[in-house]
């Protein structure tokens, strides 16, 4: 069945160019009633302008859909509230969230200072944190709800230069994580975006030969289906350039030492041991990992493992 968002009410943060904008499109061309939000400022965060909100809310009316603008700050909780406060007062619903909006002040560490490390943050992972909040309680009432956070394969293989960019977006990681497990009894499905686009926060670092090929019409396809009734939850996908695939965060099995062998010398002559990928775990959350290792104390121990957790 084709993938529809007829009478879905949708919020894409930072929707006024760039993968924002495509996302809020595809949406709206799929029936979804959308709200375009964009602070309006430029690439580092400086300044701000209703403008580029208004101009694909714009977009879409002219084509038939509906949206409306907002200009929020998402790094401002009051600005959210409002947005919020104007999203239910116009349509009564809020179905979907994409946390997309995001600023860039790139520096090598050494040159990095507090204050571009802070704003980096504020704006992607603080926000993002802030706008969920401000939907999740409207979600929890319905009983229904998709979160989209952004991410970026910066933060989740390292990118030279971007430390408080890269921090951001893998604390985007583990905030998904967690939403997840405390959304889901309320059919709140949270996953994540690694997107790999040509935009104004990439174009400086995309060969020209290159930027044909990364259109951000291939990204949003992702985000919809991420969005959609029978989307998944705790899942990252990459998507960029036509293609796509799930991440995964994974764990060795690893080894146990006994009473008295536990040393650094022994890590470093079993470290090859350890990280054998021979055998992987991954773990819906912190209980799997801490399982596996009090079940070999507990052998070790002579133990009875299940008395002791009354199981």
């Amino acid at each position: 069945m084709t993938i529809q968002f007829r009478d879905r009410v949708v919020i894409v943060t930072g929707a006024g160019g760039g993968l924002g904008r495509e996302h809020a499109l595809q949406f709206a061309a799929r029936g979804a009633r959308v709200v375009v939000n964009d602070f309006g400022g430029s690439v580092d965060g400086a300044g701000g302008s209703s403008l580029p909100a208004e101009r694909v809310a714009e977009e879409i009316l002219a084509a038939g859909g509906e949206a409306i603008a907002h200009g929020a700050n998402v790094a401002d909780p009051d600005h959210v509230a409002d947005m919020v406060d104007k999203t239910m007062a116009r349509w009564g619903r809020i179905d979907v969230l994409v946390n997309n909006a995001g600023i860039l002040r790139d520096a090598t560490f050494a040159n990095m200072t507090p204050q571009s490390f802070r704003a980096v943050l504020d704006v992607h992972l603080f926000g993002s944190a802030i706008c969920s909040l401000a939907v999740w309680p409207h979600m929890r009432k319905a009983a229904y709800g998709r979160i989209m956070m952004t991410s970026s394969t910066s933060g989740l293989y390292g990118n030279f230069g971007q430390s408080n960019y890269a921090a951001a977006k893998m604390g985007l990681v583990g905030l998904m994580n967690v939403l997840h497990l405390e959304g889901r009894k309320y059919g709140i499905r949270v996953n994540t975006l690694a997107p790999a686009a040509l935009t104004r926060m990439t174009e400086k670092l995309t060969p020209p030969a290159l930027q044909d090929l990364m259109k951000t019409s291939a990204v949003s396809p992702a985000v919809l289906f991420l969005s959609c009734e029978d989307a998944p939850s705790r899942c990252i996908l990459a998507a960029g350039a036509g293609g796509y695939s799930r991440l995964f965060v994974v764990e060795s099995e690893g080894i146990h030492l006994p009473e008295g062998a536990r040393t650094p010398e022994a890590l470093r002559d079993r470290f090859d041991e350890i990280s054998d990928k021979t055998v992987l775990h991954e773990y819906e959350d912190v209980s799997g990992q801490s399982l596996k290792f009090i079940t070999r104390a507990a052998a070790e121990a002579g133990l009875d493992l299940k008395s002791l957790l009354g199981v």
